[in-house]
């Protein structure tokens, strides 16, 4: 190959380098300009947005943000749509529409879509892609198209500490109880009680925890056990390997 070839394709190569570290240096910098806090609200005025929370850039759709309060500590993904009411710019009352409780996860990509009240008790996480509504399309005239139909709409209830699994979808008038775990892509109606495991479309429960019985069925695997408080790198690793050594 001429000398001159190897020089220019050298040169393509370290402008390609150049310029993919600009874009990701440039990526970072849009995310952490962009994203949404008490002290950085862009645009959007929350009815109430607590301390430590934070909204990723790039954000989804937001609409009715006076109708939404936001706790402390919430972590909200990229591309997380948010609304209250059917359509921005609508008078709601003086009531909240959305309520996120403090220590709330919403996984990226994921929606509530609150045109009835929706309130998510504390600590809940949910993962990416989860769709929560308190409106659903009717179908009772058979002559017009559904979209054009007046949906009808029922306030939904998550309660503290729940986790909710990729893809899963909590349909109006659904009540979820304390600590409810919602499998990956399950269909929620109705009321769950607490302490339950949910699956399937719609979901049933298929575990729960009684106080006289613990969970049955029985768990298959054993509960994590806690490392100790001050506990090294260092010592995590021996530990593993003396209990390799034990196992062998």
């Amino acid at each position: 190959m001429p000398k001159k070839q190897n020089t220019f394709s050298s040169l393509t190569a370290l402008r390609r380098r150049f310029a993919n570290r600009a874009v990701h240096a440039g990526w970072r910098w849009m995310q952490q300009a962009g994203a949404v806090t008490a002290q950085t609200p862009g645009r959007l005025r929350f009815g109430a947005i607590g301390h430590g929370t934070r909204l990723a850039f790039p954000q989804g759709t937001v609409f009715g943000e006076p109708w939404i309060r936001l706790g402390d500590y919430c972590i909200v993904g990229e591309q997380v749509t948010l609304t209250a009411g059917m359509m921005p710019d609508l008078d709601l009352g003086t009531e909240p529409m959305l309520v996120l409780g403090n220590g709330v996860v919403i996984g990226r990509d994921s929606h509530v879509i609150a045109d009835a009240r929706i309130t998510i008790g504390d600590d809940t996480f949910c993962g990416p892609g989860v769709y929560i509504t308190s409106t659903n399309h009717s179908y009772d005239d058979p002559h017009q198209p559904v979209g054009k139909q007046w949906p009808r709409s029922e306030p939904v209830e998550i309660g503290p500490g729940c986790w909710l699994g990729t893809g899963a979808v909590i349909l109006p008038g659904a009540r979820l109880g304390r600590n409810v775990v919602v499998a990956a892509g399950a269909v929620v109606r109705g009321e769950v009680p607490d302490h339950a495991v949910v699956a399937g479309a719609p979901a049933k429960v298929v575990r729960r925890w009684e106080p006289e019985t613990g969970w049955q069925p029985p768990l298959r695997t054993p509960a994590p056990v806690p490392i100790p408080d001050g506990m090294t790198p260092e010592q995590l690793r021996g530990l593993a390997e003396l209990a390799e050594t034990e196992t062998a």
